[in-house]
């Protein structure tokens, strides 16, 4: 039997003590004396929140199918059980057996999003592992991370010996062989991390060296050695059809965010909005075959017991093939009672066709991201969506007996002026007036439409990684005036905190100079920064002028086309050159056609798989 690395009186102490005793249904136990490779794979933040992430998932069941591997999952644990663990001295485990991960072979973090960093530090603070890589003897474990914010990964450089760059299942099990063969041969640490960096796709931040120029920016960024590569190219697992996906995944004991199965159908996305990191880093388009996505489906729901899927992707309605999809699917899902639900609908995919077929799902609310309220900001942001479009989608919904929307705007985009702003209020307006023009509307229901408002964040390998970030007087001032602007209780505003918009900027667009402020806000105890009860801008930015960093350098500084950029030796599938055509289109009010419209030559075709490549091929 396991014996728990925290004791009764401790787990009776701390909140929610499920998160970390592990053995839920479905989690993978092994015996050690059988592997060769102990793996510990940490979300940097929650329970409830890592257990909805999906990568994950995929990694955790993909290597778990290895003989000789080991994955456990590891979280963050929440701030009572943090000052327990030092005060008592211990270590961080893994959940499956509840062993310290400091004596595991690589500890592996995924990295979603920016404000994230200083849970990174904390565990390992917590799993007793020096925080910078260049301090870590022999025998410690090769601390790894993937993600979207390995995009830009050197602001945290210091503390990670590898970045894996692009989708995990392509390059891992040739990691896994060479540790296997360096432990054989008796390779030192360093000489291990010089052979990893010749793997295409891993990206070993201690080999390259950048050097500055007066102003601050980069001069160059270069490799120490000629046998690693200038450029880390982007891992791309073209076929997602034949590729592992968990049919079995680990059901949590407690609730999780996302309270539902999640089935991915695709990869990538077709549409081009300018400031939407996900767009440009996922391509190309790749998707799963229908009758493998039935088969997953079935799989799960009779594997965990769930009674809603989520039908994953950028953009669901995208997916060709959604409409036979969802008659396959509607052929066994209604009969046993299991919900399809699309969480990721654009305004001109919400058909008549497609809402008669989701009709099963609980009608809580549709979702619909327009971004910008006029038209003009819409072109400029390449959204593609005009009102008309969206109040005919919105009137579809009505009739079919949805009472409830969600609109997600951004403020502070490039160019934006304040009556553009007003307009996000006035297109809430315009929803509200269509519901009661609907002659089929649910009888004796009032409609609520919900308008958000995020705070603009400049990201790397988007057409407006260039583009300054509004200060945060600005954002407070555009919010207020949507505010003003709304006249009806119909509606319900929400918007985000600017002051973590700032300080996400800050981090999405840094250099490694900010390792030193991070490493000194893991000495001060910060963590959770996504979460508003621990988050404290005014604390962080007493820590920039101790370290005499100055962050609006990174959030509200525009740069010029020829700046390095501190990501530039990163090869992510869209070339500059588009990027740069795009920014420029932004600027002039044009729009440009998604992809099965159009190539537009962003360089993902080189992958040889997506839709500008097959319609390429076929047309030859």
């Amino acid at each position: 039997m396991r014996k728990l690395a925290l004791s009764d009186e401790i787990l009776m102490k701390v909140d929610k003590p499920a998160r970390y005793i592990g053995n839920e249904f479905n989690s993978v136990m092994k015996d050690t004396s059988q592997v060769n490779i102990r793996f510990a794979m940490c979300f940097p933040d929650v329970y409830e929140i890592g257990m909805s992430h999906l990568g994950i998932q995929i990694l955790y069941d993909m290597f778990n199918r290895m003989d000789d591997v080991w994955c456990e999952r590891v979280y963050s644990p929440w701030p009572d059980l943090h000052e327990i663990m030092k005060q008592e001295n211990i270590p961080l485990f893994g959940l499956e057996s509840q062993e310290p991960i400091k004596n595991f072979d690589f500890v592996a973090m995924t990295l979603q999003y920016e404000m994230c960093y200083t849970n990174i530090l904390q565990i390992l603070d917590l799993a007793q592992i020096p925080l910078r890589s260049r301090d870590r003897a022999e025998g410690c474990p090769i601390v790894i991370a993937g993600g979207p914010c390995t995009y830009n990964p050197e602001p945290i450089a210091d503390f990670f010996d590898i970045f894996y760059i692009g989708e995990g299942e392509t390059q891992y099990g040739n990691l896994f062989e060479l540790y296997k063969k360096a432990k054989a041969d008796g390779l030192s640490r360093e000489e291990f991390l010089h052979e990893a960096a010749k793997i295409e796709g891993l990206y070993v931040p201690a080999l390259y060296e950048v050097e500055y120029n007066e102003d601050g920016t980069i001069c160059c960024m270069k490799p120490k050695y000629d046998d690693i590569p200038v450029k880390i190219k982007k891992q791309v697992q073209v076929d997602l059809t034949n590729s592992t996906y968990p049919e079995a995944p680990v059901v949590p004991f407690i609730k999780a965010t996302q309270d539902r199965m999640v089935l991915e159908i695709q990869r990538g996305c077709i549409r081009g909005c300018r400031f939407c990191q996900a767009g440009m880093i996922y391509r190309p388009v790749r998707e799963k075959s229908p009758e493998t996505i039935n088969k997953q489906c079935r799989a799960l729901c009779d594997n965990t017991g769930y009674d809603e899927v989520s039908l994953s992707s950028l953009s669901s309605s995208d997916y060709s093939q959604i409409v036979p999809l969802l008659d396959k699917l509607n052929e066994w899902s209604k009969d046993e009672k299991v919900s399809i639900s699309l969480p990721s609908l654009r305004v001109d995919g919400f058909t008549d066709d497609i809402m008669n077929k989701i009709k099963t799902v609980r009608k809580s609310g549709l979702t619909f991201a327009p971004e910008a309220g006029s038209q003009r900001m819409r072109d400029v942001i390449n959204k593609n969506v005009r009102e008309d479009e969206l109040l005919q989608t919105c009137t579809t919904a009505f009739a079919g007996g949805w009472t409830t929307v969600k609109l997600y705007f951004m403020i502070g985009l490039p160019t934006e002026t304040m009556d553009d702003v007003a307009a996000i209020a006035g297109l809430g307006q315009s929803v509200v007036d269509a519901y009661y023009k609907c002659p089929d509307k649910p009888k004796g229901k009032s409609v609520r439409v919900t308008v958000s408002a995020s705070s603009f964040v400049p990201k790397p390998f988007t057409p407006f990684q260039w583009e300054p970030q509004d200060t945060i007087p600005v954002l407070h001032e555009k919010q207020q005036h949507i505010k003003d602007s709304i006249t009806t209780r119909k509606i319900q505003f929400n918007y985000h905190d600017a002051d973590t918009s700032y300080l996400e900027a800050v981090f999405a667009r840094g250099d490694r100079k900010l390792c030193k402020v991070m490493e000194l806000a893991c000495e001060r105890g910060f963590h959770f920064d996504g979460w508003n009860d621990c988050f404290s801008l005014e604390r962080w930015l007493e820590l920039f002028d101790e370290c005499g960093v100055d962050p609006s350098f990174y959030a509200n500084r525009r740069r010029s086309f020829d700046e390095i950029l501190p990501w530039d030796h990163i090869d992510y599938g869209v070339t500059k050159d588009f990027l740069i055509r795009e920014c420029k289109k932004a600027y002039a009010d044009t729009t440009t056609p998604h992809c099965r419209l159009k190539c537009n030559n962003c360089g993902a075709a080189k992958y040889g798989k997506g839709v500008c490549f097959e319609k390429r091929k076929n047309m030859v």
